[in-house]
């Protein structure tokens, strides 16, 4: 349901835009091995929506209220003010079966408005969703995978030139803005799931 106005705004944005990429994003190598941590962001995204769903109700809607806002504010803000980034590589450096899913990806979501990047505002939520679900308490192993994955979903998306460093950074600004005052508020913190209450 988020997702769609995404690609639909993507389709109204494909020239004039403001190109949000700098000389930082020059330093930056393309590496189609990051297509992998890349294209794991849709699973994750929807592994901790349904496993909140199934454990903690609380938590799920906590999650959901977190890509909602985001997403929403994300698309506001493509809408107000167009962007993309032209880091693309016209030909493909190599031919390989990564290299095919880069220009697959490519095909399926545009170049622009990737000022915030929502592959970096998921991959927080989720993380901090997972952090903050209390059956996953006792397993760090597993809180400390989604937040790895999660940080290499952010850093993938400049090694393929999917996104720009300053939509990484407002990615990163804008989860933190929207999580900091979501989850921590008291009542996440009195929260309990109905195994431990029984």
């Amino acid at each position: 349901m988020y997702l769609l106005p995404v690609f639909v705004i993507e389709r109204i944005v494909v020239t004039g835009y403001w190109p949000t990429q700098t000389w930082l994003d020059g330093k930056i190598p393309f590496c189609e091995w990051f297509v992998i941590p890349c294209c794991l962001w849709y699973l994750l995204l929807v592994a901790v929506g349904l496993w909140l769903l199934w454990k903690e109700r609380e938590g799920f809607r906590r999650y959901m209220r977190f890509l909602a806002i985001t997403f929403f504010l994300s698309e506001l803000i493509w809408l107000l003010l167009p962007n993309g980034q032209d880091l693309r590589p016209a030909v493909m450096p190599r031919d390989n079966l990564l290299t095919r899913l880069v220009a697959g990806l490519y095909a399926i979501d545009t170049n622009t408005n990737g000022f915030p990047s929502v592959h970096v505002v998921g991959a927080i939520g989720a993380a901090w969703a997972v952090w903050k679900t209390p059956s996953l308490r006792h397993h760090p192993a597993i809180r400390r995978a989604v937040a790895v994955l999660a940080a290499l979903i952010g850093r993938s998306t400049l090694f393929i030139k999917q996104h720009a460093v300053l939509d990484v950074a407002s990615g990163l600004g804008l989860a933190l803005a929207v999580g900091v005052p979501l989850y921590s508020s008291r009542r996440l913190h009195h929260f309990r799931p109905a195994i431990e209450r029984e």
